[in-house]
């Protein structure tokens, strides 16, 4: 069997969750009935980077937050898949609008919705704080929590192996 770390050779895709993965998970209620999220800067700076650098990073989320599709965006995010009710159809139109290979594709969840993807992807992983039947089906769990670094953690360790990561055209990005 191929470790997960022989495997981030071969990834050209990210695709991550958003709640418990791009952030921590907690919703802020406000007054006016508004949910406001927050996200890590660090996993900004590493998306900005992969992007750069030729791996694409998607989102499939269940949410419909237009917050987090302008921020992703600002990130030069262009797959955005929000309010996807069943993640595997947006995976698969994601597949086909590419023509990418599933071995090729690295997916980040933490819940239950997230089980299906992983289990068609090149290689599955999950925050540390995923729960316990995503981290029983993540080939790799990040040590850090979701909106706390996992995706940087991923994303990092992705670069650095094909010798992408920080070489001297990886200068800072301002919009992180």
């Amino acid at each position: 069997m191929i470790s997960y770390k022989e495997k981030l050779n071969n990834i050209k895709t990210v695709i991550l969750d958003v709640d418990g993965v791009l952030t921590d998970g907690n919703l802020i209620l406000l007054p006016t009935g508004e949910m406001v999220r927050s996200m890590n800067t660090r996993d900004g700076y590493a998306m900005q980077l992969a992007i750069k650098k030729g791996i694409k990073i998607a989102v499939i989320s269940g949410g419909k937050d237009q917050a987090v599709v302008a921020r992703l965006k600002n990130l030069g995010i262009v797959d955005i898949y929000m309010g996807a009710n069943d993640k595997v159809d947006a995976f698969q139109d994601l597949l086909f609008s590419y023509g990418l290979d599933p071995d090729e594709i690295a997916y980040m969840g933490d819940d239950y919705p997230d089980l299906a993807v992983m289990s068609l992807v090149g290689l599955s992983t999950c925050p540390n704080d995923a729960c316990m039947d995503v981290r029983k089906a993540a080939e790799y769990i990040s040590p850090e929590n979701g909106g706390k670094g996992c995706v940087r953690d991923l994303l990092e360790q992705i670069l650095k192996v094909q010798r992408l990561w920080y070489t001297e055209d990886a200068k800072y990005i301002p919009s992180v």
